[in-house]
């Protein structure tokens, strides 16, 4: 059984009369809560969210960016995170005891996160220890979960976030002689690739079958990439960008490093969620853009950017379908019920798994 089953099984359930209400009614109910609690209430909002739920958002940001800004804020005493659950989880380690964190739809989770759970690490670190020695240093993207982040942290780690994680791999290669990339591994081989390792220095752990798929002598391995991967970015396709380039021959292609490495050598551009909307919000009028990431945040720069061309690199492309679980119903019911002193859906990091988690975000946050 995965995460997503186990929080299937513990949420509770929207009630009905949340459903049946209009949109209306939901915003009037979100702001209400929003005006009589004040500072006392904190939302932050993922890039990824809905248009229903961004829009009441206090702050946006990237995952990092919106837990550390949940963290520099004292003042609130409800935090109630518009994204998915390893967010959440990141916002509580970084919080205060004082301080309660929610998540308004405990099913909002993710896949790729979900691609590494700390059982299968452990199996893979005993098994890479006994082929490698102790030359390697774990490195975990922050999406993943808190134990995971708590095993980078225990072996002497950090976190990256896909801003940082040239930085953060190069610290690591100053420390040892290999890194253990988790859970995604496009992130790990395009940031590798770009620090000039060869893709062939490159090996993938495969959790399932817990073998190391490496052609070649083991001493050449410089990189072990998990085998995991975003659900949405690994959609967008080689076809994907010959079919623009024939379409659109003037149009500029900047994707997500979570893309596979051959779309990545493809396209014009590359970088985090921060990096496109900025390279977006300074490229001059009239300039064409195919966005190769999720398609909320792409329809919402398409809507802020009018004198602009820009398209989805993928146009058969859905949002993160684990990111919509937090819709306007379940805004305004998790608003509520913490009002009404009734709170569900608290996520509460176990403190031993949080120590050693904090850690790893830490050895990032001081060198990133």
């Amino acid at each position: 059984m995965n995460l997503f089953d186990t929080l299937e099984m513990k949420t509770p359930m929207l009630p009905d009369a949340y459903k049946e209400m209009s949109v209306m009614e939901l915003e009037e109910r979100v702001r209400g809560v929003k005006e009589r609690m004040g500072s006392r209430l904190f939302l932050p909002g993922h890039h990824y969210q809905k248009d229903e739920v961004i829009q009441f958002a206090d702050v946006r940001g990237d995952s990092l960016k919106l837990a550390q800004l949940s963290a520099e804020n004292r003042d609130a005493e409800s935090i109630v995170f518009c994204g998915v659950h390893f967010m959440a989880e990141t916002a509580d380690i970084l919080t205060t005891s004082d301080q309660k964190v929610y998540l308004p739809d405990m099913r909002a989770g993710c896949s790729m996160a979900d691609m590494a759970d700390i059982d299968q690490t452990e199996k893979a670190w005993d098994e890479l220890m006994s082929l490698f020695g102790d030359t390697i240093m774990p490195l975990t993207y922050v999406n993943s979960t808190a134990a995971i982040k708590s095993f980078v942290g225990k072996n002497e780690g950090a976190t990256v976030t896909s801003s940082n994680a040239e930085k953060m791999v190069s610290w690591a290669f100053s420390q040892k002689e290999r890194i253990l990339f988790l859970p995604d591994q496009h992130l790990g081989r395009n940031t590798a690739y770009n620090l000039g390792i060869p893709l062939e220095h490159m090996a993938v752990w495969d959790p399932i079958l817990e073998k190391l798929n490496y052609e070649g002598d083991l001493d050449d391995v410089k990189v072990i990439l998990w085998k995991g991967h975003c659900s949405v970015h690994e959609n967008f396709t080689v076809y994907n960008i010959h079919q623009v380039r024939e379409d659109h021959p003037d149009m500029n292609i900047i994707v997500h490093p979570e893309c596979r490495r051959e779309v990545v050598a493809l396209s014009d551009d590359a970088g985090s969620t921060n990096h496109i909307i900025k390279t977006i919000e300074a490229a001059p009028s009239g300039s064409e853009w195919a966005i190769g990431t999720e398609m909320n945040l792409v329809n919402r720069i398409i809507q802020e950017h009018p004198d602009k061309h820009i398209i989805s690199l993928n146009p058969s492309m859905c949002p993160c379908l684990t990111m919509n679980r937090i819709d306007l119903p379940h805004l305004a019911w998790c608003l509520e019920s913490i009002e009404k002193g009734e709170p569900h859906n608290v996520i509460e990091v176990e403190k031993g798994v949080a120590v050693n988690a904090k850690k790893a975000l830490d050895r990032m946050l001081e060198r990133a």
